[in-house]
């Protein structure tokens, strides 16, 4: 038995879904933590393509258990979507298979409203965020006038807290943002009619993962977004509206620290980023196309680009101290192959002084020049390579200095889309 965490070491997008695709073989129940339907995973499973953005990748393997706990904002007619949308590629999700937390908090109409008009606000100044009231949703949660999952199942204390919030959230999009406000009636009656949709998956799921504890069965906690996206932890303000990093898969789930056994960090070779915000080794040259293109650096979720540059060891070596790594999955090393030379960021240079750890200042980052180390590339393809021994030389010493400067193994090599075009060195179920 092993109970693992999974999270992103960078700034999301680092292909997490893949690798709880694959371990989840290894684990009985899959849960999602945190984050919202803001996150998303592609995944190639013998040449199908399956896009995910709330349930747990482990839905597509047979036997399995995934839950959404209480950590995580829920989109209701975004999740039923998405189980409508898996029935259509043959997968079924039924209430034995996937259990969401009646803590979970509901993301509502109004909240979708707020974001999108917040981020007009602001013009130039956007945070970035993909509009889809996730932000707004957590602000109602921390502010207690939250509506929950479980509210749905007592009328009388669903409609209390949304006349309560109606009034509140109407107020401010009418008066300050000059936005369009929401009936009472409607959104009762749509959120009532969803509920009834959504009744078979509404389970006590902090309970049902001490009983798997107790039991000895294997937990899978997944992650959304990534450490640099962090809202205590990342480029604030530039960051998402969760605690992304391990130990909020405590928090998020309802188990104690002490049931972890191993915290496996997500990390491209190379690194990406979507919205605003720094990014001390963003490439504008035809190093970064080659990125964008070859490793088709587009969002699961919103579909916009994302901006593509060099590793940089500064932000993933933050990433293994704040969460604790155990070991690394290491993806899209394959992107790299052709490329002459390879850059690593190993530390930041302003107004020539060496800066090497992230800046509490997100201005100060702004200014950074990338301090850089340069390795050799490789010509030859490390697509589906089945050993390290298979890789070119140049791509082993790549990857032995990422570990280096990291201070952290590299216990999984992804080297294409496909679930069998993974090399496992160390299982963290096998802890």
């Amino acid at each position: 038995m092993a109970n693992v965490v999974i999270v992103g070491t960078q700034w999301g997008d680092e292909g997490k879904g893949k690798i709880v695709d694959l371990l989840t073989e290894s684990a009985d129940t899959v849960v999602r933590f945190q984050g919202g339907h803001n996150a998303g995973h592609t995944l190639v499973i013998e040449g199908k393509k399956y896009v995910l953005h709330l349930i747990p990748s482990g839905i597509l393997r047979a036997g399995k258990v995934c839950a959404i706990g209480n950590g995580v904002v829920l989109d209701p007619a975004a999740i039923i979507e998405e189980i409508d949308k898996l029935a259509g590629q043959e997968v079924t999700v039924s209430g034995s298979t996937f259990k969401i937390s009646s803590l979970t908090n509901l993301i509502m109409p109004y909240h979708r409203e707020l974001d999108q008009a917040r981020e007009r606000r602001k013009g130039k100044g956007k945070i970035g965020t993909t509009g889809r009231g996730i932000g707004p949703a957590y602000e109602d949660k921390v502010a207690r006038r939250g509506i929950r999952l479980g509210d749905l199942y007592n009328q009388q204390v669903f409609e209390s807290k949304l006349r309560d919030n109606l009034s509140y959230h109407n107020f401010m999009l009418e008066n300050f943002y000059d936005s369009q406000t929401f009936s009472f009636e409607a959104i009762r009656d749509d959120y009532l009619r969803m509920a009834e949709i959504l009744a078979p998956f509404v389970d006590d799921v902090a309970l049902l993962l001490s009983k798997d504890i107790a039991a000895g069965r294997s937990i899978l906690l997944e992650g959304a977004q990534g450490t640099m996206l962090d809202v205590e932890h990342g480029t604030y303000p530039f960051v998402t509206s969760s605690t992304t990093i391990a130990s909020s898969a405590c928090s998020g789930t309802g188990i104690g620290p002490t049931a972890i056994d191993y915290v496996l960090g997500i990390t491209k070779a190379y690194t990406t980023r979507v919205g605003s915000g720094p990014f001390p080794t963003e490439l504008f040259d035809g190093v970064g196309e080659h990125l964008s293109n070859v490793g088709g650096e587009v969002g699961a979720t919103t579909g916009r680009s994302r901006r593509c540059g060099w590793f940089d060891a500064v932000v993933v070596g933050h990433a293994a101290r704040v969460n604790g790594l155990t070991g690394l999955a290491l993806t899209k090393l394959d992107v790299l192959d052709g490329l002459k030379s390879l850059k690593i960021c190993v530390a930041y240079e302003r107004n020539g002084m060496r800066i090497d750890a992230i800046p509490s200042d997100p201005s100060i980052l702004e200014a950074c020049e990338p301090v850089y180390e340069e390795m050799p590339g490789w010509s030859e393809s490390t697509v589906g390579c089945k050993s390290l021994d298979s890789l070119p030389q140049q791509a082993r010493d790549y990857i032995r200095r990422l570990e280096e400067l990291v201070g952290t193994p590299v216990a999984i090599l992804s080297t294409g889309p496909d679930r069998e075009e993974t090399l496992i060195l160390d299982n963290p179920f096998s802890k």
